[in-house]
């Protein structure tokens, strides 16, 4: 009956106890910042991996320009992912509003290349020029 009793006094207390995973970072980044970190590392990412020679071309390493973008270091922001990351919920939240605003930027983006085609299309046409006539053919001897 000791050993009953000791085992649910020992579970009560582990389980009354909720120990908190991750530690605030002493230079935590703060979530609005860390939503745009996050944002333009998806942007530079997608870049990366739809069209690879864009990023070479300019020797543009995604992570070096997002750390002097917003003046954090790579172990400030290591630091306040896991940070983030250990609350799921929040950390969830966090990647749908990502996720939205990717998708509002997408159809923003589509408006603009296909109004960048029917310019393209209406200069086309502009431009052509009627194929000359070589002689007439109407004309009676």
């Amino acid at each position: 009956m000791k050993k009953i009793v000791s085992f649910l006094a020992i579970l009560t207390l582990l389980v009354s106890c909720k120990d908190v995973v991750v530690q605030k970072p002493e230079r935590l980044i703060e979530k609005d910042v860390m939503l745009d970190v996050m944002y333009d590392l998806a942007v530079l990412e997608a870049i990366k991996y739809q069209n690879p020679a864009s990023l070479d071309t300019f020797k543009i390493n995604s992570r070096d320009y997002i750390y002097k973008k917003y003046k954090i270091d790579s172990l400030q922001f290591a630091k306040s992912n896991v940070y983030y990351a250990s609350d799921y919920d929040d950390y969830k939240l966090m990647f749908e509003q990502i996720s939205k605003r990717l998708d509002a930027n997408k159809k923003s983006v589509d408006s603009l290349v296909n109004l960048e085609k029917k310019k393209k299309k209406l200069l086309l046409q502009k431009n052509k020029k009627p194929a000359p006539i070589v002689g007439d053919t109407t004309k009676l001897k």
